[in-house]
C-alpha cells in the first residue's frame, strides 16, 4: 500500500469538503472492512481516506413505531441486530446484518458501507430495497437528494454517487400492520463466504392475513447489480397466499435473473437457487407477517 492522508472530519460539510478537493482519490472509511481489503490489493487507489466514524449524523441510529427507522451509514452491524426494538420491527434487516462477515467484521462493517460498496452480492442490499429505504446523500454547496435503494447501484462497485457526494443515512419507512420480510442466501461454506444467489421477500397481507396486499422481492449475486423484482412481487398484489401464487412469484423471479458463471457457481444453478430462495423467503415473511 501507498502512503495514504487520514482525517477524521466532525461534520458532514467538512466530508464532503474533503470529498470533493480530492474527487476520486478519496474514499469514505465507514468501516473499512472491504476499502482497505481493496486498496491493499490494489483494486482501488486513494490518496485520501476520510473517517465517517466522528461525522454525528453518520453515526445516528433512531427508532419509533411511527417515523420507522433512520440509520445513519456508518453505524456498525451490531447496533443494529443488539437492538431489541430495531430487531423485532425489521427482522428483515437483521438477516442480512448478522450475515456480513464474521462477528469481528460486524464490530466495524456498517449496512451503509455494504451498500455503497455495491457489490452485486451484497448481503445487506436486497434487505434495503424490499424494505422500501431510502438513501440520504450530502454533496456540495449544503445540497442533499434522497434516493430510492432499488436506484442506487449502477454497475459492479459502482453507483449514483457524484464526486463529493457522501451516503448519509437509510430511512426505512414504519413496518404495515400485517407485514414480515426476509433475507436468505445460498453459500458454500457455513459462514464468512459470498452468496452464490440471495433473495429479499417483504409482504404485506390484509386483515384476514389469507390474501397478499404487497410484496417487493430483490435479488443478489445474479446480475451486475441487485436486482428488484418488481413483475414477481406484483403478481402477488390481491391475490390469494396459496402454493400457486407463490411458484408464479419464484418462476417471474427467475426471469429477472441474468447472472454468470463463475468458480462459485453457474448460469443455470444461480437461477434455479433463485426459484428456491423466493419461495422459502416468501413463506417466512408470510409466518412472520402472521406473527408465528
Amino acid at each position: 500500500m501507498e502512503a495514504i492522508e487520514f482525517i477524521a472530519p466532525k461534520t458532514v460539510a467538512d466530508a464532503v469538503a474533503a470529498l470533493a478537493a480530492k474527487g476520486d482519490r478519496a474514499r469514505m472509511l465507514a468501516g473499512g472492512t472491504d476499502v482497505l481489503v481493496q486498496l491493499r490489493s490494489g483494486r482501488r487507489r486513494a490518496e485520501l481516506l476520510i473517517d465517517a466514524k466522528s461525522v454525528p449524523e453518520l453515526n445516528q441510529m433512531s427508532y419509533s413505531p411511527r417515523q420507522g427507522l433512520t440509520l445513519g451509514a456508518a453505524v456498525p452491524c451490531y447496533r443494529v441486530y443488539q437492538d431489541q426494538k430495531i430487531a423485532a420491527a425489521y427482522p428483515g434487516l437483521i438477516d442480512a446484518a448478522s450475515l456480513i462477515g464474521s462477528i469481528q467484521i460486524q464490530g466495524r462493517a456498517s449496512i451503509g458501507g455494504n451498500l455503497c460498496n455495491s457489490a452485486p452480492s451484497g448481503d445487506s442490499i436486497p434487505a434495503i430495497i424490499v424494505l422500501g429505504g431510502v438513501c440520504t446523500v450530502a454533496g456540495p454547496g449544503g445540497k442533499t437528494r434522497e434516493i430510492p435503494a432499488e436506484q442506487f447501484c449502477t454497475g459492479p462497485g459502482r453507483n449514483v454517487l457524484q464526486p463529493g457526494e457522501l451516503l448519509v443515512s437509510i430511512h426505512f419507512p414504519a413496518p404495515q400492520a400485517n407485514s414480515g420480510a426476509t433475507y436468505q442466501r445460498f453459500i458454500p461454506r457455513n459462514e464468512m463466504d459470498i452468496a452464490v444467489a440471495g433473495v429479499g421477500a417483504s409482504v404485506v397481507l390484509d386483515r384476514t392475513k389469507r390474501n397478499f396486499v404487497s410484496a417487493r422481492i430483490s435479488l443478489a449475486s445474479v446480475a451486475p447489480i441487485p436486482v428488484f423484482a418488481q413483475k414477481a412481487a406484483a403478481s402477488l398484489a390481491g391475490k390469494p397466499v396459496s402454493d400457486a401464487t407463490i411458484e408464479e412469484a419464484a418462476r417471474l423471479a427467475m426471469e429477472d435473473a441474468k447472472p454468470i458463471t463463475d468458480m462459485r457457481g453457474t448460469i443455470r444453478q444461480r437461477i434455479h437457487l433463485v426459484g428456491v430462495l423466493t419461495r422459502r423467503t416468501l413463506q417466512e415473511s408470510i409466518k412472520r407477517a402472521r406473527g408465528e
